[in-house]
């Protein structure tokens, strides 16, 4: 009996501390809550197995206290209505018997093991199922159907007479065990859950952000066409007169033909810069760093142009990359780059300076001479939704630091200078 209790102490002491640490790493209250239902599940059985001379009365506070903890627990994990969705007369009779026997079960899972709260836990998860059937609910299914299977099996084979018969431990002792088991299947599977809807999150975000740009882009991309197509016109028009007065030659057409051609491939490439930054990558890949922010200065070339913003891109002549996915990081360029320009809005001889180092790690830094952040917002630009401007939407910079650490396991920092702000995005060298 002495080794039963310590095996018991032992799953509820690991269970708390496990429940604990998630609850310090992800601050998610179902995890406190549990904590606390175990806890003083923990103290309850300490005192029930009269180990440590603990008063008798403490025994009725303990399970009062787990009781509220696994009440708390249980509509904190479940995700559906507690309530009816009855939309047909075949619904109402499935879930109708579905529901007796939820209840039966439930009435012989306490009568098994004399212990309110996991009696608790497993109907409102059971209850949550029934009447939320859906995709997403694996959770919860796995923590009722768990607990299902293991009082039919009870009750089929009679198992807690024959425990009192052999003189073994309790079987609410066993039960501890199991309930800690599948407690820790259902807390994996969802944290899977919790996983997959953050990244989902994000990539919503990520869209969300390049559309939020979708317009700025396209005008700047109408700014340059509208140049190349006049240079193309002046063409059309120079070969006609040159026709027509019987002047044109050979030369002179082949000229004026390779000057056009040069025009259409410059808008080419402005559309191909266009279609990869709307692209998502499937994987990563050997990215180009250079070429990634060319590619944004590419789409905002017409703004910087039409600004009268010098922008200067200092580099080495050898190739750098880094592992990751070439239009993220031209996301975090260009968010970056038109962040600085509406910076340099009211700034006399406007300038944005951006350069590449490489040594153990690749460097990017991105400043301008705009006049700073102030001190006030300067720790809240990367925040979501934090925005000075009355159009931003706030996500770009969040945006651009999400993928800057996890998709490339990198940091990105901002800080003031003399003359204005500065990013450095550090990243890791591909070899």
């Amino acid at each position: 009996m002495l080794l039963a209790y310590g095996v018991v102490f032992g799953i509820l002491i690991m269970s708390i501390m496990y429940t604990m640490i998630r609850y310090l790493y992800s601050k998610e209250f179902i995890y406190l809550s549990y904590c606390t239902m175990q806890t003083f599940s923990l103290l309850y059985f300490a005192a029930y197995s009269n180990l440590f001379g603990i008063p008798l009365g403490m025994q009725d506070i303990f399970l009062i206290l787990a009781i509220l903890g696994a009440t708390t627990f249980a509509v904190a994990f479940q995700e559906g209505e507690l309530g009816f969705k009855i939309e047909s007369q075949k619904e109402l009779l499935i879930k109708t018997t579905m529901l007796i026997t939820v209840l039966a079960t439930g009435f012989y899972h306490y009568m098994l093991f004399e212990y309110p709260p996991y009696t608790i836990i497993y109907l409102i998860f059971s209850v949550s199922v029934i009447f939320n059937l859906k995709p997403g609910f694996k959770p919860m299914s796995i923590y009722a159907v768990g607990w299902s299977i293991l009082c039919i099996a009870l009750f089929a084979f009679d198992l807690k007479p024959y425990f009192a018969q052999k003189g073994y431990p309790d079987i609410a002792l066993f039960a501890f065990a199991v309930e800690a088991t599948l407690f820790t299947i259902a807390v994996s599977y969802k944290d899977n859950i919790i996983k997959n809807r953050a990244i989902d999150y994000q990539n919503m975000l990520l869209q969300q952000s390049k559309m939020a740009q979708s317009g700025e882009m396209i005008a700047n991309i109408t700014h340059q066409f509208r140049q190349p197509l006049n240079n193309i016109s002046y063409i059309l028009m120079n070969l006609k007169k040159q026709y027509m007065g019987g002047k044109l030659t050979q030369e002179y057409f082949d000229k004026k033909f390779d000057t056009a051609q040069s025009q259409l491939l410059f808008m080419s490439k402005t559309i191909d810069e266009f279609r990869d930054f709307y692209m998502p990558s499937k994987s990563k890949e050997s990215v180009d760093v250079r070429q990634a922010i060319e590619s944004s200065i590419t789409i905002l070339s017409a703004e910087l142009k039409n600004k009268e913003i010098e922008l200067k891109l200092e580099t080495t002549d050898e190739e750098i990359t880094v592992l990751g996915k070439k239009n993220e990081l031209s996301q975090v360029i260009l968010a970056i780059l038109s962040n600085a320009i509406d910076a340099l809005q009211n700034t006399k001889d406007p300038s944005i300076k951006i350069s590449i180092e490489d040594d153990a790690e690749v460097l990017i830094t991105i400043a301008d001479n705009g006049g700073g952040i102030k001190q006030t917002n300067i720790n809240k630009i990367f925040e979501p939704y934090f925005s000075t401007k009355q159009s931003g939407t706030g996500i770009g910079l969040y945006i651009a630091k999400t993928i800057i650490e996890q998709s490339f396991e990198g940091t990105v920092e901002v800080k003031n200078r003399a003359d204005g702000a500065e990013f450095a995005i550090r990243l890791k060298r591909l070899t």
